[in-house]
């Protein structure tokens, strides 16, 4: 495709203006070839690496057909709906459609759970656009506050997400009240097989745009692994941010018991730590996540919630206190960093019990991370790990299923 700028795209003035104001000038691959795909109506699967402008991949084209179709004056009445897995996420999203919409009259509403619902009816009775988590918008459709009969272009942003926390219920009872005849649009930063599958029940006859290889890493994100003993974790954690002096982390854990444990240990070894998870409120995870941006706050825990909608922009350092169970979250997790081609780096801390899941890591990379010992952080030899093997002998399919349904209940309406 031979266009390098927004305006060859031959985008609304409105939006050109607004992307000017904002210092956008070339678009990136991912937009270069889903924009016009979908401003000529067709559907659209899309994967690209994170922080390669995906959001704008979608909201652009969409507010573009807001302004030039007939039906843009009814007021009140949802032509666009946004679904995200997580209220992380449906806030950075709706933050990107209120910047692309400057200067228009284009309204939108944000639903998710965890705040107060009265603020999210009364924003729905004028809005268009509408950005949502399944089952606060469930709420929603259940009292009324919102019909769907008019939409006309449908979203869902990090689909695998949404099917890894066991949203598949929420989002076939949402179809019921979308018509059938619209425009569906399947974005995320990795595809796999139970995507493709979901693809087919949602998409007609879809384009598929996979900007880079599937399910890759940033190739701005330096990737460190580190071999060490699971007690040894949170000194060279510490040690590694107080040595190198680095005043923005971001660190992943898989529980949130880990993620509030390792955050208080953190703030005894001097450096102003928080933790953010599921079970925080939502005011505390976003007082938490604003100290962090601004720097009240050195280093921010996290579990896998906040891995795909966290925005940061120059986030310079992730680390993987522990490694996920789910491969793909992995890639997510240090997406983090190296955004808008920044560089970053992704250090990971590998235990014994854990050499299994960076195997999974690397089959799905398709490439080989070496773990490292760091001087005076070497594991002990004589340690032998647990006998957890057997994990890693089930059925990708099997362990999936487990860990779904032990997610389902937390997540449903976050």
């Amino acid at each position: 495709m031979s266009a390098t700028t927004f305006s060859e795209l031959k985008l609304d003035p409105i939006l050109l203006n607004s992307l000017e104001q904002n210092q956008y000038h070339t678009p990136t691959a991912i937009q270069l070839k889903t924009i016009p795909l979908i401003l000529a109506g067709h559907d659209v699967m899309g994967s690209a690496q994170t922080g390669t402008g995906k959001t704008a991949a979608f909201v652009l084209p969409l507010l573009h057909k807001l302004l030039t179709t007939s039906k843009r004056d009814e007021q009140g009445t949802t032509r666009v709906l946004i679904l995200t897995p997580t209220r992380e996420l449906a806030q950075q999203v709706f933050t990107s459609f209120e910047k692309y919409s400057q200067g228009t009259d284009i309204k939108g509403a944000l639903a998710y759970g965890g705040a107060s619902i009265g603020p999210q009816i009364k924003a729905m009775k004028d809005a268009q656009v509408v950005v949502a988590t399944p089952g606060r918008l469930l709420d929603h459709i259940i009292k009324g506050s919102i019909k769907l009969s008019s939409v006309d272009s449908l979203v869902f942003d990090e689909a695998d997400r949404m099917l890894d926390m066991g949203f598949i219920d929420e989002i076939k009872r949402i179809l019921r009240h979308v018509p059938s005849d619209r425009q569906t649009l399947l974005f995320s930063a990795t595809f796999d097989d139970s995507v493709f599958k979901l693809s087919k029940k949602l998409l007609k006859d879809p384009k598929l745009v996979e900007v880079d290889k599937r399910n890759s890493a940033a190739v701005e994100v330096e990737q460190i692994i580190y071999a060490i003993d699971e007690d040894r974790k949170r000194e060279l954690v510490s040690h590694m941010i107080g040595m190198k002096n680095w005043r923005q982390v971001l660190i992943f854990t898989r529980t949130k018991q880990m993620a509030d444990k390792l955050a208080k240990e953190m703030c005894k070894d001097g450096l102003k730590t928080q933790s953010i998870h599921g079970d925080k409120s939502q005011g505390a995870r976003d007082r938490a996540l604003q100290d962090f941006k601004d720097g009240t706050t050195r280093v921010l825990v996290a579990t896998d919630v906040a891995a795909r909608g966290l925005d940061i922009s120059s986030l310079k350092y992730v680390i993987n206190f522990e490694l996920p169970y789910i491969a793909e979250d992995y890639v997510h997790r240090i997406g983090r960093t190296g955004r808008a081609g920044e560089q970053g780096l992704a250090m990971s801390l590998v235990s014994l019990d854990e050499q299994w899941l960076l195997e999974e890591i690397e089959v799905l990379l398709d490439t080989r991370l070496t773990p490292q010992w760091l001087a005076g952080y070497e594991p002990d030899p004589t340690k032998k790990p647990k006998d957890n093997r057997k994990n890693s002998n089930k059925s990708r399919k099997e362990r999936d299923k487990k860990r779904v349904l032990g997610k389902i209940n937390t997540h449903r309406r976050r």
